[in-house]
């Protein structure tokens, strides 16, 4: 039987793959498993939910409050909120565990529900595990006072602003500000944490309706933002996805400045504030060449991971690192967050335009790009990939020949029937010729 669990969380197309019955009994399995420290200690087990607008995860946000009640579980709904509002609520009330119902950057059809333990932090594996298991076993059946309540959690928004503009030490004023919120979890939130920070906010892509969640606005569609900077002659724009834990931005003539050079800008601050724990950037294997060089040029060490946010956090927690992140825009900020945050991402970026004094352009040159190539190849057998000979010989060809300009990475898909090629050199030409040759060899070598 393949695992529940996917990433993040159990994801699917509502109403299909993730129905009403399955979210019920997924929240009874949790109420068993995540509620059972403060069973053990006699008192009734906290939960908070949030969720992220779009038309599914109001009945599906229903069945996983109905389904942790009647397993004894008092619900704070705390409604439309972002992913990382509903970690930080988790921690800020001592909640047991919070449950997040989105599906982040995927289309309206979509959604997902993600569960966070006590201290707002991302499920570990095996606890993900003991919840599948427990799906099979009888649940937990109170009566009379021993059901749960269920009562909105009614200043939510307010104690999570409060704490985004507790991030920052100076104030935003003078600075023109575009935030794309993806019609998602940010649209009331993000522009007003911005103004409050005393920015000038310009605002698109906030009016959800429950399906048009991240369709043509937000940090999948960049080109909104992108035109929206110059039209207003802003100083700089930020795009949340749906959930708003990511967030990617654009300079003030309308260039994109992705989760890279957002790292970059962020890690070189911290350093010269004396900020950057154990001197130490934590990044996945698909971040760009540029910032391995640029933190190395600056004296940071850099640590890889795997592709997924929940392996950078992972290595934070187990490290007592500062920040970490992907190329992606899902940045970590371990002092004020557990999990990837888009708007205090965008918070911490302008803070630094501001006390700098320098452009969004200038602090992004802090790191030169280096042309990147990915290349997705489908019908092959991806076991294979680390095993081949002929595939393990061109890699190390290239590899000798790029050297220090350049980089290729050649990994299976985690999630789907595919094998990646990335290649990165110096200039897009070389990177582009690199990446078609090894791709034709695992496409004939790895043949199914």
């Amino acid at each position: 039987m393949a695992r529940l669990f996917g990433t993040d969380g159990v994801r699917g197309v509502a109403n299909r793959d993730l129905t009403v019955a399955l979210s019920l009994s997924l929240a009874q399995a949790a109420a068993s498993v995540l509620g059972e420290q403060a069973r053990s200690e006699g008192r009734r087990p906290i939960a908070v939910i949030g969720r992220d607008p779009r038309i599914s995860g109001e009945y599906l946000a229903a069945a996983v409050a109905a389904g942790l009640a009647s397993s004894g579980v008092d619900v704070f709904d705390a409604g439309v909120v972002p992913t990382p509002a509903t970690a930080f609520l988790t921690a800020d009330i001592k909640a047991d565990f919070g449950v997040m119902i989105s599906a982040s950057h995927n289309p309206a059809p979509d959604n997902g529900i993600k569960f966070f333990a006590a201290g707002g932090h991302k499920l570990a594996d095996e606890v993900e595990d003991q919840i599948e298991v427990a799906l099979s076993k009888p649940f937990l059946s109170p009566i009379g006072a021993g059901i749960g309540r269920v009562q909105r959690f009614a200043d939510a928004e307010d104690r999570y602003i409060v704490h985004l503009l507790g991030a920052i030490s100076n104030s935003l004023e003078g600075l023109k500000i575009v935030i794309d919120c993806a019609h998602g979890a940010a649209s009331a939130i993000s522009p007003q944490v911005f103004a409050d920070s005393g920015a000038e906010v310009i605002v698109i892509g906030n009016d959800p309706d429950g399906l048009n969640i991240n369709a043509g606005f937000g940090s999948t569609s960049m080109s909104a933002l992108q035109a929206a900077v110059l039209e207003h002659d802003a100083d700089m724009g930020f795009a949340h996805d749906g959930d708003a834990d990511r967030a990617l931005a654009v300079d003030a003539n309308g260039a994109i400045v992705d989760g890279d050079q957002l790292m970059a800008i962020l890690a070189l601050a911290l350093k010269a504030k004396g900020e950057l724990a154990r001197n130490t950037l934590v990044a996945t294997v698909m971040s760009n060449l540029g910032l391995r060089i640029a933190m190395k040029d600056a004296g940071i060490d850099m640590i890889e991971t795997k592709v997924g946010d929940r392996y950078v956090l992972e290595q934070i927690r187990e490290g007592g690192f500062t920040l970490g992140g992907e190329q992606s825009g899902h940045i970590i900020f371990s002092r004020f967050a557990t999990t990837g945050d888009g708007i205090l991402t965008g918070l911490m970026i302008a803070s630094e335009v501001k006390r700098t004094g320098k452009s969004l352009q200038e602090l992004a040159a802090q790191m030169k790009t280096y042309p990147q190539v990915l290349i997705n190849i489908k019908g092959v057998d991806k076991s294979r990939v680390n095993s081949d000979k002929g595939l393990q010989e061109i890699v190390r060809e290239a590899e000798a020949e790029l050297a220090d300009t350049g980089r290729v990475l050649l990994r299976a898909s985690g999630t789907e029937n595919l094998v990646r090629v990335m290649v990165e050199a110096a200039d897009e030409g070389t990177a582009h010729s690199w990446a078609d040759r090894i791709a034709r060899v695992v496409e004939k070598n790895l043949a199914i």
